[in-house]
């Protein structure tokens, strides 16, 4: 158990010389009043709870540690300094990566108690925490007139998401999560705290936005909020068939290129489980008004779902609803591939490419257990890249100059004996899909532009910062070693190294 306790000025210098090089549990705890939960203790056990995969929380920290402010944080990193301890900093615990926001036999940094959302109702600006989950977010604002562009699942923690661009159903009105954010508040790795913005510190206001968790650790995203009142969202759900594959993938195609209202947005997602045999296509619409013009997905609707909960509802209400994908004591991987959006006449390349996901993840339906397998097929039409740049720069920089659709391939299972065969399955599954894009873009049936991956969904195999522009993975990397010389970041905590 680590118990803080009060020291005088000259007691704490002795004893922190002396712990100079203890681990950081045991000097937080003993030379600050932070709290320090132990593995025995009721804050550390629910913490550990709090990821989306079961492999993350069967990876043990030394402790966890709980500050609540930036000069809490910032004590917890000079104490990292004076040692060469693994650790981790945690959001939401929704990636789902082994020791990307998780840590064995290292300090968890658990920014839990960095939970604020405090908002100008006149301006809209919002001072948001790190420690909320998009649902809490939505809630605090519900009734305001205002709300976060976040992503679309309830359960997803701010920190994260934003730090990798984060998707959102307004992307096509306002860009990445990230592009509203206009000045964070961050702790580098020499333990200072500074402001960064577009004028200040530029270089790291455009790194913040896309490139992860090598920069510092950020104790507050000030954003601009947007407004908004009820909306229209929910689910429509389809028994497959071949035939209705071949409709929903030539819906998707179509909506990508041809919707010209920003406030519709769709995911449509495939799935298949050996547990109760289900084999079934779930979409998400999402309109940001209280009146759905006719027609916008008509494409979708006209193909007969079996149920439908699309409904007018609050915005808080949608985040809470859309937590019932999280799958509770499973080990979750997750991985992403960007393809460009054929044209009509070639919309079978996304026909083989579904058909090379239902083979790949047919494979092991039938002998690993629990298997949930699915793809979410989302649009990113230009209109996304577009109003991205209208209200930031960010590092992932994608070019306005064709429509795109992001998927984000899911393999859920039960028994970490499992890993290694999902993980291996995994890596086939996107990879094959790149392999088809790329053959598909020389045969052009494809547009061959520009295809980075998207940070957020990424597998910890693939290289996120290989598939950035040349000129943006050299611009992080210098900011990174400018910032973190020592490699605190870079060296000692998980995640996508520039």
């Amino acid at each position: 158990m680590f118990s803080p306790r009060v020291l005088s000025a000259s007691a704490l210098l002795s004893l922190f010389m002396g712990l100079v090089h203890a681990d950081t549990c045991s000097v937080v705890a003993a030379t600050t009043s932070i709290e320090v939960g132990g593995q025995l203790e009721l804050q550390y056990i629910d913490e550990q709870r709090k990821y989306w995969s079961t492999s993350c929380q069967a990876l043990k920290p030394s402790c966890i540690i709980f500050p609540k402010s930036a000069a809490e944080v910032a004590a917890v990193v000079n104490v990292l300094k004076t040692n060469n301890e693994s650790w981790a900093i945690k959001s939401g615990g929704h990636n789902p990566n082994n020791y990307w926001s998780s840590v064995a036999g290292g300090p968890l940094i658990s920014t839990q108690k960095l939970d604020q959302a405090i908002l100008d109702p006149v301006t809209g600006i919002v001072d948001v925490g790190p420690g909320n989950r998009l649902d809490g977010i939505a809630a605090k604002l519900q009734g305001t007139g205002w709300t976060f562009v976040g992503g679309r699942i309830g359960n997803t923690g701010v920190g994260g998401l934003v730090l990798g661009g984060g998707l959102s159903y307004m992307s096509a009105q306002y860009g990445w999560a990230a592009s509203s954010v206009i000045e964070y508040e961050l702790v580098l790795a020499n333990g200072t705290i500074t402001r960064v913005s577009a004028t200040q510190h530029p270089d790291l206001f455009k790194v913040l936005k896309g490139g992860g968790n090598n920069f510092g650790i950020v104790t507050s995203y000030v954003l601009q909020a947007r407004r908004q009142g009820n909306i229209w969202g929910g689910n429509i759900v389809f028994t497959r068939a071949p035939e209705i594959d071949t409709k929903i993938l030539k819906a998707v195609r179509d909506f990508t290129e041809y919707n010209v209202d920003d406030k519709a947005a769709v995911i449509v997602t495939a799935e298949r489980t050996n547990v109760d045999l289900v084999d079934s296509w779930i979409l998400f619409l999402f309109y940001d008004g209280e009146v759905v013009p006719p027609n916008i997905f008509t494409n979708f609707t006209s193909i007969g779902p079996i149920l439908n909960t699309f409904r007018l509802r609050t915005y808080a209400d949608l985040m809470a609803f859309s937590n019932w994908v999280v799958v509770p004591g499973s080990i979750v991987t997750i991985a992403t591939e960007t393809i460009s959006l054929p044209s009509s006449a070639n919309v079978d390349a996304m026909f083989d490419i579904h058909e090379f996901w239902r083979s790949q993840s047919g494979s092991v339906l039938l002998n690993v257990t629990g298997v949930i397998a699915s793809i979410a097929w989302q649009p990113f039409p230009k209109r996304i890249a577009a109003a991205a740049r209208e209200n930031s720069v960010d590092l992932i920089d994608v070019d306005p100059d064709a429509d795109r659709i992001i998927l984000e391939i899911n393999y859920s299972f039960l028994l970490q004996s499992d890993y290694a065969e999902m993980s291996d399955t995994m890596q086939a599954t996107y990879g094959g899909i790149r392999d088809r894009v790329l053959a598909f873009q020389a045969q052009n049936k494809m547009p061959n532009v520009f295809l980075p991956i998207f940070m957020n969904y990424g597998f910890y195999r693939q290289d996120y910062f290989a598939r950035l522009k040349p000129a943006a993975r050299a611009f992080a990397h210098s900011v990174a070693a400018a910032v973190d010389p020592a490699g605190l970041f870079r060296t000692r905590t998980g995640g996508w190294k520039p």
